[in-house]
């Protein structure tokens, strides 16, 4: 059984430094590092747009159409396994849930204020009784979030179990072909995502971030 390369480098950059990101997210919500909270929640926020966007313009493997799988084909894949590379069908509604959870924390973040110094770039442009619900939606989704994360790590250990190495893939990119021929590139060159992270980031620094960024390093 042969080696297939099955995960780009953003795509397992995305994948560590997404890690990275919330851990430091919940560190400084507890902490009430509101600078670092923010910057954390704008380097997020570039890092999923950039992954949305290499979902359409990407590698095979990072296709968000590849993640569109039937509740029947998630229960077979879950039971018997995958054979083709990347996400299987029940994995793939995994990665589903994260983008959402993930998605709706960083939108309720930008419309939250903790009513004495700091608010979210967006509470200028919506009503109070908005932003007093997006801030019980950004707790609230923390803890699906939190949950998320345990299913997460509970169901690679039971892949680890039956013999799929799934953290290993997402550090080294490579997985076991099924057949010793199927060897089809399915990954493309990351740079152009590198790229357009770079360009995202940027943006919002010197926008949004600006500000949390001088209290941080004054």
């Amino acid at each position: 059984m042969g080696k297939l390369k099955v995960w780009d480098g953003f795509i397992r950059s995305f994948h560590w430094l997404l890690v990275i990101a919330i851990a430091t997210l919940y560190f400084s919500a507890e902490e009430g590092m509101l600078e670092l909270h923010f910057v954390a929640g704008f380097f997020t926020l570039a890092l999923l747009l950039t992954r949305l966007i290499w979902g359409v313009i990407g590698s095979k493997t990072a296709k968000l159409t590849a993640l569109i799988h039937s509740p029947l084909a998630a229960i077979k894949s879950f039971k018997l396994g995958d054979t083709k590379p990347g996400h299987g069908a029940a994995g793939s509604y995994m990665v589903i849930a994260f983008f959402i959870l993930i998605l709706t924390q960083l939108i309720s973040g930008l419309m939250t204020t903790d009513d004495i110094l700091t608010d979210g770039p967006l509470v200028q442009y919506v009503s109070s009784n908005i932003v007093e619900w997006a801030g019980w939606v950004h707790h609230r989704n923390f803890d699906l979030l939190f949950y998320a994360i345990i299913l997460h790590i509970s169901a690679i250990v039971i892949y680890r179990l039956k013999g799929k190495k799934l953290v290993k893939a997402m550090i080294t990119g490579k997985a076991d072909a099924e057949q010793e021929n199927d060897h089809t590139p399915v990954t493309k060159a990351p740079w152009t995502a590198f790229v357009i992270f770079v360009v995202l980031l940027l943006v919002l620094m010197t926008t949004w971030g600006a500000e949390p960024l001088s209290y941080l390093f004054s």
